[in-house]
Order: C-alpha cells, then sequence, then structure tokens
C-alpha cells in the first residue's frame, strides 16, 4: 500500500466522474492530483454503468490508505416541453406562443408542456425560460389546458428542451420515481451523500431524508430562487449545501449569483453545514489546458470566502483535460491559502458558538492553536459531529480525526482541512493521547516536539459526549515505542 500524505490545503476538491474519467487508473490519477471527493451524476448513464465507479473509488483506500468519499447527484424534477412536427421552430420576439396539454406535436404557434403541475401555479406575469434561458416567455394569461405567453426573447426552439419557471414555487416533488429508484440504488452501493436538485422549501428533504434512514448524508443543492427567501430553514434540514450555479444562473440575472454565492457559503458556515461551490469553474478547461485568469479568480474567491469543497463538473467528467483540471484546483487552493491574508479573509463571517460544552470548547481549541503555536487539532468522534464543529472555526492548523466509523471518515471528505483515518476506538485517556501522537507522526500531521490541541468526549463510545481539550508535546520515541501497531 502506498499511502497518500494529507493534502497540503484545507479547501478540499470535488470531481465529477464521466465519459472522460471513467476507468480505474484515470480515477486513481485524478485521487492523486488533488480530487478529495468523486460526484457521480445519476442523470446520464443507467445504474448498471455506476456499478465500476463505485468499486474503483472504493478500491482506492486499499491502494492509497486513505477512505473515499463518493457523492451520488439526483437528477430531480426536470421540465421540458414536448416535441415538435419538424423538429424545430422558430419563436420571434412579439408573437404569441401557447403551452397546452396537447400532446399533438407541435409548430411555431404551440406546443405541449407535460407538466400539469405549472400551470396550476403559475401566474399572469411569470417568466417562462427556455432553453437554459436562451428564450423568454413572458405569461398573458392562463388556465388548467393553456398557457398563452408573449415572447420577449425569440430564437430556435427544439424538441423536449428544458424550462424553468423562474418566477413562482412549483407544487413538485423534489423526488421523481427515477429519483427514488436512484437513491435506493445509491444507498444499497453505499455512497457516503446524497445530493438533491431542484430543493426549493425545506418540506422537499423530508421524503429523501427518509429514504436514506441514515445510510448516507443529505446535501440540498441550492438551483432555485424560491430556495434563498427560506435558506435558514434549508440549511437547518440538510447534512452540506450546494451552491449550483448553473440553474441558478438562468433563473436569475448573472449579476446576481455572486452575492447569493456568498450569502449561502455564509450561511452554511455558521450554521456548521460544509458547503460546496459548484458549475463553470474551470469551463474553459474542457478544451484547453489551462484556464483564464477569470475562472482562476473565481476559484480564489470560493476559497477565500471560505468554503469547504470546489467542484468541476464537466471539466472532469468529459472534458479533454480532466487531470490536469484537478491538479489546477489543487494548485489554486494551495496558492490562496498561503497567501498570509487568507486566514484573516476567511473570518470574515462571525461564528458564534451554540451554548454547548462542544462549541465552546471546538471555538476554544482554534483559540488556543494561536496561542502556543500548535501543529494541529486531533478529534476523536463517532459521529463526525465534533470534527465538523471544529471545522466551522476555520483553525489555522490541519484537522486530524480519528474514529472507529469507516462511514463517519468516507462523510469527511468534504469538511474543510479534515483529514479523517479509520482507526480502532481507544479505551481510556491514556491510550487517546498515545493514539494521537502515534496517529500525527504516522501521518505527517505534526512532528517530534510539536505541540498539538486533542478533543474528544468522555465516557468514551458515547456519541455527543465531547468534553475534554486537552494540549500534548508529541516526544521523538512516540513511533518506536508504538511504531508497529495497526491503525485498524
Amino acid at each position: 500500500m502506498n499511502t497518500l500524505p494529507p493534502r497540503s490545503r484545507k479547501v478540499r476538491v470535488l470531481a465529477t466522474l464521466g465519459p472522460a474519467s471513467s476507468d480505474p487508473e484515470t480515477i486513481a490519477t485524478l485521487f492523486q492530483a488533488g480530487a478529495d471527493a468523486f460526484r457521480i451524476n445519476m442523470s446520464h448513464g443507467d445504474q448498471q454503468s455506476k456499478i465500476p465507479l463505485i468499486k474503483a473509488i472504493r478500491g482506492l483506500e486499499e491502494r492509497f490508505g486513505r477512505p473515499t468519499t463518493i457523492l451520488a447527484d439526483l437528477q430531480g424534477p426536470k421540465l421540458r416541453v414536448g416535441k415538435f412536427a419538424d423538429g424545430k421552430v422558430m419563436l420571434e420576439t412579439g408573437s404569441t406562443f401557447v403551452l397546452d396539454r396537447d400532446p399533438t406535436p407541435g409548430d411555431a404557434t404551440r406546443v405541449e408542456l407535460p407538466h400539469k403541475e405549472i400551470f396550476a401555479a403559475i401566474e399572469p406575469g411569470a417568466r417562462l425560460l427556455l432553453d437554459d434561458g436562451k428564450l423568454v416567455l413572458r405569461v398573458a394569461f392562463h388556465d388548467e389546458t393553456k398557457i398563452t405567453t408573449l415572447v420577449e426573447v425569440g430564437g430556435a426552439l427544439s424538441n423536449n428542451k428544458g424550462l424553468n419557471v423562474p418566477d413562482v414555487v412549483l407544487p413538485m416533488a423534489a423526488l421523481t420515481e427515477k429519483d427514488r429508484s436512484d437513491l435506493a440504488f445509491a444507498v444499497e452501493q453505499g455512497v457516503d451523500w446524497i445530493a438533491l436538485s431542484f430543493v426549493q422549501r425545506p418540506e422537499d428533504l423530508m421524503e429523501a431524508r427518509g429514504l436514506i434512514k441514515g445510510r448516507a448524508a443529505l446535501l440540498a443543492k441550492i438551483e432555485k430562487p424560491q430556495a434563498i427567501d427560506r435558506l435558514e430553514e434549508i440549511v437547518e434540514q440538510c447534512d452540506g449545501v450546494m451552491v449550483a450555479r448553473g440553474d441558478l444562473g438562468v433563473e436569475l440575472p448573472p449579476q446576481a449569483v455572486p452575492p447569493l454565492q456568498k450569502r449561502i457559503v455564509e450561511v452554511s458556515r455558521r450554521m456548521g453545514r460544509p458547503v460546496v461551490v459548484a458549475t463553470q469553474m474551470l469551463e474553459s478547461m474542457i478544451q484547453s489546458p489551462s484556464p483564464t485568469r477569470a475562472e482562476v479568480s473565481d476559484v480564489a474567491t470560493a476559497i477565500y470566502d471560505g468554503a469547504d469543497a470546489i467542484m468541476l463538473s464537466a471539466e472532469s467528467a468529459a472534458g479533454a483535460w480532466p487531470v490536469e483540471s484537478v491538479a489546477m484546483m489543487n494548485a489554486i487552493g494551495v496558492s490562496v491559502e498561503n497567501d498570509p491574508g487568507h486566514g484573516e479573509r476567511i473570518h470574515f463571517t462571525a461564528m458564534t458558538p451554540d451554548p454547548t460544552t462542544a462549541d465552546a470548547l471546538a471555538e476554544a481549541a482554534a483559540r488556543i492553536t494561536n496561542t502556543v503555536s500548535s501543529k494541529a487539532i486531533i478529534c476523536f468522534t463517532s459521529s463526525g459531529s465534533t470534527a465538523r464543529r471544529v471545522a466551522r472555526e476555520r483553525p489555522s492548523v490541519p484537522i486530524l480525526v480519528l474514529t472507529p466509523q469507516l462511514e463517519t471518515a468516507r462523510r469527511l471528505g468534504l469538511l474543510w482541512g479534515c483529514h479523517a483515518v479509520h482507526t480502532r476506538d481507544v479505551e481510556s485517556f491514556e491510550e487517546m493521547v498515545a493514539k494521537s501522537k502515534r496517529m500525527a507522526l504516522r501521518h505527517g500531521i505534526a512532528e517530534a516536539g510539536n505541540q498539538v490541541v486533542l478533543m474528544a468526549g468522555v465516557p468514551f463510545r458515547t456519541p455527543g459526549s465531547t468534553n475534554v481539550l486537552h494540549v500534548t508535546r508529541i516526544m521523538g520515541d512516540e513511533l518506536v515505542n508504538y511504531g508497529d501497531r495497526s491503525e485498524a
């Protein structure tokens, strides 16, 4: 086994797998280049095609000695228009265009809209955006079977193009039948995170959580304007958040997306949920071996804002330079975090600890590392909650997480600054201290003579009991005394 050392950066890199990155060797190369977690897009391909990807990712654990993280991204309810008699029409600006329930192939005056929920929720004056916002319709009037619109921005429209309805909350379930099937498949395969698309309200998360039954963490994708109105409630109901800028940028003016990105990151951080910034981060690297300066600046901004993870989509899934795009994300992360001003900038969001012992200790641990110049914070955790509390503080040192639960170690792959190790639980305070020192040395987190800060809960093996904060110094003989003991 060739153990992969901890990353030299704290922000995580989430890479999407696809045709350009589906074989085991490429996946391994992406892992070595800097991918901390892998996204499997359930919108493309069938379920059986995902099994080799999952096996290849899990195979990295034995090869590189590190837990792997898999996020399965559900498609969600895709709204589309029907078909046209000639396959394609041209909508003229200023003309009238009708969307109706008639399945007859359409023409330049009408087309089927096979989503009855829209007819019930739509209002006069609302916009309908077609083909990723390229065409804009404005609702003039409607009834239960027909929506008459004015074409504000015309253009070519072909079969089954996507439809966005940004101005109303649609009474649609966040999970389709396909999503329910894909979710069941994903949790049976043991993925670590389930991403729910097109979340509009906190209630959208309840069905998914009930189906998951604790077998994976739940991530809410914020890509609908309606979600912003209830953002805090949505964040409260999930385990993680994604700023999905693709559809968010279709339904909102482009200039509205950057401030919303900052708000979503700030709220997620304040509420202690890992937050991923995604979509078009290095878009030009789909075809080019190097990104534009604007793209690099975009990625850097997300890191300065304190995002837990930055995500590659088509760049790593279908582009010509998947490994190079991951390596670039890694390089940007290292460069930004080496900026002397980085530490100050990521603390622009005030983090007020909850009135709990665990939160108070997490805040104290981050402060103590600066006061005594410790080299790491080491957390013992079963559920991962201690690690999440510490990461929320964005300490200046790495977080070494020791957990007896492999599932917990895997889920922490999206958490800022955490290097998770699956290891046996400890039975006593003395064993905790000894194991902390040994693991810090073995994983290159600290060196002999360094001080480290420990966090744990006593009695051991009691989830939610974090109540110990201890500072210790690593001596030179730690590995000599314990060097051949297994981490299992």
